[in-house]
């Protein structure tokens, strides 16, 4: 199919201003906060399931694979047009359907800003749990085709915990309903399998969340630590004496001046790590919990702890946080960011491991983690413009995350496999476990066409070396 009649044909579905060709519009969409660049064929916006619908039928007829792309924040390269066609973007369904707060869930489309749905529940007390650090701006249908994070998982748990059903268009245009507000509906959890695929089973055009109500009473504090591994031995402390926050956060000490340059947060920017922990719920018993864990802290070697005192204070530690990915430019021009996991009590083992990885590697790493869970966010600063740095920074990269494995971990906490971790797999599974996945894609997807060269190890590659589909013609 030439590209004038491709693109005449989506225009039929998604209007003129739903459908983008143009070479500038196209490489737009051509990346997400990855280092992989690849360009689509056509880029379409539609704004119905219905939209949805036909889109991937003609993508089926012409031949051509589909990309789902919610905001194009995802950090693994998994919204990446590896094999070109159609990328299908969902911003433009950005719909709050139905906010229940008796019940307590809401009806979503799947462009829907993550922070926006919280300030709509505010008017009922009620908020929804999962905060991605990208939550101003990533959307609900990214954050379940990742399974997103955020600080605050580690009490409440991760977008999966909160997601009870979901409308989704397979790829053959069927639309089917995975799920509900039954507690526990029979048959398989087909939910729980679409949670986390990264696209590659179905494109989602609803999403039914739980929404929890907003905790009565919050304390914030800041502890400063003279020594990284510390703060990684009071996180474990903390957990181990049976306390669970609402969140965990070690920044170190090049995240801590970079965030400080750049938002004023009133961070220490000469201590070598801070860990900031929040607790909520009922005022009763919240002080007495905080100085236990001030008291846990100071046993560890924190030389200081400030506590919010306004709400004000708070909202400025948590910016500071939230905004430490978009601060690495104080540092360098750009910045790879990796995802692995160890459990807890390895957490300065690894820490130390990446002081090492960065000397190694001639290369500055800024250290940020949700530390409650164990799951480390290495920021690998770099200049794109320096020659072979990309490979010295893949290197880096690899490394971290093997030992993160080698430790009793994994490579990805919330941020996914995409592209860029699809070869680590390996590590994790053998080849019969690895099997079992891909018969599992290939009940849902039989031709490959949803978000192919994803995942699985040496998929890209594949894509890469073959006609995955017949390119339109200009």
């Amino acid at each position: 199919m030439d590209r004038h009649a491709l693109v005449a044909e989506l225009e039929k579905i998604a209007g003129k201003q739903g459908v983008l060709s143009a070479p500038g519009e196209l490489a737009v969409y051509g990346y997400d906060g990855s280092i992989e660049r690849h360009t689509p064929d056509v880029v379409v916006l539609p704004t119905a399931t219905e939209q949805v619908v036909q889109i991937v039928r003609l993508a089926r007829q012409a031949g051509m694979p589909i990309v789902p792309r919610g905001a194009g924040t995802g950090l693994s390269g998994g919204s990446v047009p590896i094999a070109g066609g159609i990328v299908i973007g969902t911003s433009r369904m950005r719909r709050i359907l139905e906010i229940n707060p008796e019940d307590r869930y809401a009806i979503v489309e799947p462009g829907v800003i993550n922070l926006d749905v919280t300030a709509a529940a505010a008017a009922y007390g009620l908020c929804y749990v999962p905060d991605p650090s990208s939550q101003t701006v990533s959307t609900i249908g990214g954050n379940v085709a990742e399974n997103a994070g955020g600080p605050h998982c580690l009490l409440y748990g991760m977008t999966s915990n909160h997601v009870l059903g979901l409308e989704v268009v397979l790829p053959d245009g069927e639309v089917v309903q995975l799920g509900g507000l039954a507690p526990d509906s029979p048959g398989y959890d087909l939910r729980g399998v679409m949670v986390g695929s990264e696209g590659t089973l179905g494109i989602v055009t609803k999403i039914l969340i739980r929404l929890i109500p907003v905790a009565t009473d919050v304390r914030t504090l800041l502890a400063v630590f003279g020594i990284l591994e510390d703060a990684g031995r009071a996180v474990s402390s903390i957990i181990g004496q049976g306390i669970v926050p609402a969140a965990l956060e070690i920044m170190d000490t090049l995240t801590l001046q970079a965030v400080e340059e750049a938002f004023h947060a009133g961070y220490p920017p000469e201590a070598a790590a801070i860990l900031l922990v929040e607790v909520d719920g009922y005022a009763d018993g919240l002080d007495d919990l905080t100085a236990h864990i001030e008291a846990i802290c100071r046993q560890h070697g924190a030389r200081e702890i400030r506590l919010a005192r306004t709400n004000e204070e708070r909202t400025l530690l948590w910016k500071g946080r939230k905004s430490a990915f978009g601060a690495m430019g104080r540092i360098a021009p750009s910045y790879y960011v990796q995802d692995g996991v160890v459990p807890r009590s390895r957490l300065p083992e690894v820490l130390h491991y990446a002081v090492d990885v960065s000397k190694r590697h001639n290369l500055k790493i800024a250290n940020v983690l949700h530390a409650g869970d164990g799951n480390l966010h290495p920021l690998v600063t770099f200049d794109p413009r320096e020659p072979g740095v990309i490979d010295r920074v893949r290197a880096a990269s690899a490394d971290l995350l093997r030992r993160c494995v080698e430790l009793g971990g994994t490579i990805t906490g919330e941020h996914g496999v995409g592209l860029e971790k699809q070869d680590f797999m390996t590590w994790l599974f053998n080849e019969s476990d690895l099997a079992q996945m891909r018969r599992l894609k290939e009940v849902f997807d039989p031709q490959g066409m949803l978000n192919p060269g994803k995942i699985f190890p040496g998929s890209r590659h594949q894509v890469e070396g073959s006609k995955v589909h017949q390119p339109v013609h200009a």
